[in-house]
């Protein structure tokens, strides 16, 4: 059994796109996997599964939410090997005083992640941007609402990505640690 976390796209942001977390729970229970926990209100899941790719596991889990919840929402899934990897290359790790002003891309592959390179021209000193292999990071030291960069990552130019705060990304791994990822 493998450890995976899912990500789902702006869900339980404002009265759209509503799911309860006792729903998702049952739901990927329902789809076979075990260990089925979730972080917050905002579609984070740590489960484990026996077989699939993080791609497959990431359609089934999005069809299943549309089919039987009724809600069209992308879904990315890392495993933990992954999610180690992204916080290891993660550069601002130690120079990010407030974690909640570290925001961390996530992707469902790498050529998507290239494109968050059209982020960078919003980047305004003194923030930081890095497009990393698995990830890309967005420091935003004056904050996440007076960012262009980071408007442009939760908007058009981070379209096909969702993003977390590096302190949910830090309770994610401490969740896929826990249930033994």
């Amino acid at each position: 059994m493998t450890t995976y976390t899912a990500l789902l796209r702006g869900i339980n942001v404002g009265k759209a796109k509503r799911i309860a977390m006792a729903d998702l729970r049952a739901l990927l229970e329902a789809l076979g996997y075990t260990d089925v926990a979730t972080l917050l209100n905002s579609g984070n899941v740590v489960f484990k599964a026996g077989k699939g790719t993080s791609a497959t596991l990431a359609t089934d889990i999005s069809k299943a939410i549309a089919d039987r919840l009724g809600i069209e929402v992308p879904v990315i899934v890392k495993s933990a090997k992954d999610l180690d990897a992204i916080m290891a290359d993660n550069p601002f790790a130690d120079t990010a005083t407030d974690p909640s002003r570290l925001l961390v891309a996530f992707t469902p592959d790498a050529a998507t992640l290239a494109n968050l390179d059209a982020i960078a021209p919003h980047v305004v000193a003194p923030e930081k941007f890095l497009v990393g292999t698995r990830a890309a990071y967005l420091h935003c030291a004056s904050g996440i609402l007076e960012s262009k960069a980071a408007e442009a990552m939760l908007g058009k130019a981070g379209k096909a990505a969702t993003t977390r705060n590096w302190g949910t990304v830090q309770k994610l791994q401490a969740l896929v640690e826990k249930i033994g990822g």
